[in-house]
């Protein structure tokens, strides 16, 4: 299904949630400064290292952001679109749809959707905060001109639904860099992994899915994955990633584009 004889498919994603992914957990934590700076240390360090870093690899990502993020960032949103990066939605608060009735997740939708595309963002696709769906979601992607949505787990292939048309680019916790290396600061009882064990299921994984075709989907976060140690270890990742002739590395958009 891939173009020009590639084997499989590469999309290096990052949802920019910076202090809204604890704001939207409990609105709370807008008043804990010490809790939200580790989601400014995403928009404040990680994400101008991240872009520099995909320009020198020649790398185009995507970016799935809050509208609130875009509102309290917006000189870097401005920049991720600047340099030819793709944006897509990621709600307007970081909440679940599952949490919402109908006319609330519209209404998240509708406005996340003005705030991204008001900076000159060509927004088409959608990772909810909870990779999860309410009822009512992919018809209110329909209505709202999504063309693709990027969520459940269910394969390592794109494919559409049935019902709505809408392609899905399926995702893993595997690929994801916060079950490794986010930190219960609550609890105490997580383990931050190493970039190099990280490194090597990663390695693993893209092997596997390379086997059979398929999409690797890597999902990170600005404020995790942009920590010094680990953003050397995704660039010496990604450039072994590009040894791989025979695997097309493209946006989400890109790779939505030719699922028939």
């Amino acid at each position: 299904m891939w173009p020009e004889s590639k084997k499989c498919a590469a999309v290096i994603s990052f949802d920019f949630d910076a202090e809204e992914v604890w704001i939207g957990e409990n609105p709370e934590n807008a008043e804990r400064p010490g809790t939200l700076s580790q989601g400014t240390y995403g928009a404040k360090v990680a994400v101008p290292a991240i872009l520099a870093m995909l320009e020198g690899l020649d790398i185009t990502a995507s970016f799935f952001i809050p509208g609130r993020v875009a509102e309290r960032h917006t000189a870097q949103v401005q920049q991720i679109i600047a340099a030819g990066h793709e944006v897509g939605h990621h709600g307007y608060t970081h909440t679940s749809p599952t949490e919402l009735g109908a006319v609330a997740e519209e209404a998240e939708l509708v406005k996340g959707l003005e705030i991204l595309n008001s900076l000159g963002a060509n927004v088409r696709g959608y990772r909810s905060p909870a990779w999860d769906f309410s009822p009512y979601t992919l018809d209110l992607l329909v209505k709202h001109g999504f063309t693709y949505s990027s969520n459940l787990m269910d394969d390592i292939k794109p494919y559409r639904h049935p019902k709505q048309g809408i392609v899905e680019l399926p995702v893993h916790w595997t690929l994801d860099d916060a079950p490794h290396f986010w930190f219960d600061g609550a609890s105490w009882n997580k383990t931050i992994r190493t970039a190099a064990e990280v490194r090597a299921l990663w390695a693993e994984e893209f092997a596997g899915v390379r086997a059979m075709g398929g999409l690797f989907m890597l999902t990170m976060h600005p404020q995790i994955i942009g920590r010094p140690g680990r953003l050397l270890m995704l660039e010496e990742f990604l450039v072994w990633v590009k040894s791989h002739s025979d695997v097309w590395i493209a946006t989400a958009g890109e790779v939505a584009d030719i699922v028939e």
